[in-house]
């Protein structure tokens, strides 16, 4: 406001204590250069330079109409996601500012898709800045916080506890005396920054605060719930006794250590002493646990941190939780498995994170059964439509770091079906079969952006007919540094035109895609069909999306750790689909690729690290549930090969002979995909013998093997942890 020079400002709010402490705020900075006043709460300072105003004084005409429209240079609307309401309507359409800001922490609202609802569309789709909470503690805009993911000691899940009402029984797991030492125990343990607790306590239910209030006071905290029912003046009155020092006590003005409260502090809260912020309920949407966990980040003299404590219960969605705190809107299972493992790591500054391993396992539950998959993918489709002011593409998901396109292609095959679903009556049977199928298989095959090659060839044909083999090598060089051979893009080619299945059934279906053809004077070349398709828009522009998605990924996930030599970069995450194309398989492989598999010089060793049990027996379906396969430290791996494969059988020589030895691990059953985990060299090969299901003794080969990298810490951390789906 300063550096634009506006002289006369109108700062709205809904509530006067916010109103109060935006004036408090303002006049640090101005100094006595500008006046300032309240209108609202019984002041009516109307003449002021800025105006400090509450929506529901300044909606009556009374108030109102003691400005001209253009009365100030600028309106700053705190808040701002609440602009679409009627009483805020009535304000912005009065006034005729130079300038509108609105300001708030969750533009994206559930019902942003109603007419007039949008506030995107309110602000006609400006955004003057976004910083989200990874940048903010990157910029030090806020307080260091320390998040401890702590084991729930209540057996409830999130369905129950989202119900209008609880048994006696479920009720009284909220608020037992068990429940009451378990969190006092933990606040007292990980303490707070200061000279003395300022809490704040959410639950799942006002009861429950009332209750809990009651019996932390029993035991001499001084504490209070606070809910929808209660007046300003009370809900002011607490926050002064939360901020209050010790000092200041007064006979009829005592300190309050926590507040108690469902969700009426969720926002319009700005208590900067707060140290302590403890979460008593599930978390059903990364929006509110920001929300709540904000409450305690604004910084304060005396106030080095904020310790947040989060007590996991059996919920659905405690995958949520990662989600959150790292700011990652993708959902995609790895991605958030992976937070989860790294923690710290992606949070910048002082802050810190870490989960108890129950909690660790609770989560790690949550997100191998991910729920409500499509619900996510249409609100995530809503709040970027919103955003952008039009229908979104798949590439836009990506740059805009929303819900992850693979996981969008998971649920519907084709990011085209996804729009038929989302937008009905534009996309009613706008492609052909031959293009929907082609979709399809673009989708499955490519978009991943594992490899480039499909996709550098189907880049260039978007705008020519053909293309020379030599010429597209060396134009492959240029653009991503990386040799390729003939041989290399015949495979592409051959993966173009619709081979890269695993069953016949599956080539005589996308054998119709018709994409290119290889001819004899070493030219790729567009088929006719394929040129008619792309005249219709709409398939030009899924196809097109397609390729910037997948060469995105590529370039950002797969390019910058690639290993000379090797199609396969370090730790990251790859299906035996995966392994099929990178190794130039010709077809999909993965119905074949299980325990060992050798492709010309390589052999690969896939393992699940917990295995699943059998139901019968609880035998694993190829022998004991006794296998080696395990990580001693960070270089040595155990491994059993399968049963009835010695050291003189043709399996085994596979695997001893291969010139190149690759191993790949994922945790369990619940993941689909394998990390990469390098080259392996055999230190130690020798005979066994083990039981197999039938209770006979076959020949096994204990082999020892050295990574030739050292595994990372927080990886192999995760994999030998005893938590499994």
């Amino acid at each position: 406001m300063r550096e634009l020079g506006f002289k006369r400002v109108l700062f709205l709010v809904h509530r006067v204590t916010l109103a109060k402490q935006a004036k408090k705020s303002f006049e640090k900075v101005f100094d006595k250069k500008v006046t300032m006043g309240l209108v609202g709460a019984g002041f009516y300072e109307y003449e002021k330079d800025y105006v400090f105003a509450t929506v529901e004084t300044l909606n009556r005409d009374t108030h109102l109409f003691q400005y001209q429209p253009n009365a100030f240079d600028c309106i700053i609307l705190d808040e701002a996601h609440h602009s679409s309401n009627n009483i805020y309507t009535k304000v912005i359409n009065y006034f005729n500012p130079k300038l509108f800001l609105g300001m708030t922490a969750t533009p994206d609202k559930r019902d942003d898709n109603q007419e007039g609802k949008n506030i995107y569309e309110i602000f006609h789709y400006q955004i003057a800045h976004e910083i989200r909470l990874q940048q903010a503690m990157e910029d030090n805009l806020l307080c260091p916080f320390h998040y401890f993911g702590i084991s729930e000691v209540v057996s409830l899940d999130d369905k129950t506890l989202q119900a209008a009402k609880l048994t006696d029984e479920e009720f009284n797991q909220l608020t037992s005396d068990e429940r009451v030492r378990h969190v006092i125990e933990q606040s007292e343990y990980y303490g707070y920054s200061g000279n003395r607790v300022r809490g704040l306590i959410f639950c799942s239910r006002v009861k429950e605060c009332e209750e809990l209030s009651r019996k932390f006071n029993a035991l001499g905290y001084r504490t209070i719930a606070l809910s929808g029912a209660d007046n300003e003046e009370k809900r002011q009155e607490a926050f002064e006794r939360l901020a209050m020092d010790e000092a200041d006590a007064t006979e009829e003005m005592q300190p309050l250590d926590y507040i108690f409260s469902r969700d009426i502090l969720n926002e319009g809260v700005d208590i900067v002493e707060v140290n302590q912020v403890i979460m008593l309920r599930p978390t059903q949407s990364p929006i509110v646990f920001i929300q709540q966990l904000g409450r305690g980040l604004r910084k304060a003299p005396g106030k080095e941190y904020v310790v947040i404590l989060d007590f996991i219960g059996n919920y659905n969605n405690n995958f949520m939780i990662p989600v959150a705190l790292s700011g990652d809107r993708s959902y995609n299972a790895d991605v958030i498995r992976k937070y989860v493992i790294s923690g710290n790591s992606t949070i910048p500054g002082a802050s810190t994170v870490h989960f108890d391993e129950i909690s660790k396992d609770k989560i790690f539950k949550s997100i191998d059964k991910i729920k409500g998959m499509k619900t996510l993918i249409k609100e995530s489709y809503v709040s970027l439509k919103n955003r952008l002011g039009r229908v979104p593409l798949l590439y836009d998901f990506y740059q805009n770091q929303e819900i992850d396109p693979l996981v969008i292609i998971k649920e519907y095959k084709t990011y085209y079906a996804f729009m038929q679903a989302m937008e009905k009556d534009k996309y009613k049977n706008s492609l052909n079969e031959q293009e929907k199928l082609t979709l399809e298989y673009l989708s499955k095959t490519i978009l991943s952006g594992v490899r480039p090659d499909e996709l550098a060839i189907l880049s260039q044909l978007l705008y020519r007919d053909h293309i020379g083999v030599a010429d597209f090598i060396k134009e492959y060089q240029k653009t991503y540094g990386i040799k390729i051979s003939t041989s290399q893009v015949n495979e592409a080619i051959q993966v173009l035109q619709g081979h890269f299945v695993s069953k016949e059934a599956e080539y005589q279906k996308f054998r119709q895609i018709d994409i290119l053809e290889n001819d004899q004077s070493g030219m790729i070349r567009r088929l006719k069909s394929y040129t008619e398709r792309l005249a219709h828009i709409q398939f030009y522009t899924q196809v097109e999306d397609i390729i910037k998605v997948g060469i995105a990924r590529y370039k950002d996930k797969y390019f910058p750790g690639r290993i000379v030599d090797s199609p396969f970069v370090l730790y990251e995450k790859y299906s035996r689909r995966d392994v099929s194309l990178l190794m130039n398989c010709g077809k999909d492989l993965s119905s074949i690729m299980y325990g060992m598999k050798r492709i010309e010089d390589d052999v690969f060793i896939f393992i699940t690290y917990h295995k699943e049990e059998s139901q019968d027996e609880k035998n694993y379906v190829d022998g004991k549930p006794d296998y080696a396969d395990a990580f001693e430290d960070d270089l040595i791996f155990k491994w059993d090969s399968q049963i009835g494969k010695g050291l003189d059988s043709s399996y085994m020589k596979d695997v001893l002979e291969a010139e190149r030895k690759h191993l790949l691990v994922k945790k369990s059953d619940a993941e689909t995909s394998f990390y990469y985990m390098g080259q392996f060299t055999v230190v130690e090969a020798r005979n066994a013998r083990k039981e197999d299901n039938r209770g006979r003794m076959q020949p096994i080969t204990k082999v020892t093997m050295k990574m030739q990298h050292p595994v990372r810490e927080d990886l192999l951390r995760y994999l030998q942890s005893n938590i499994t789906a």
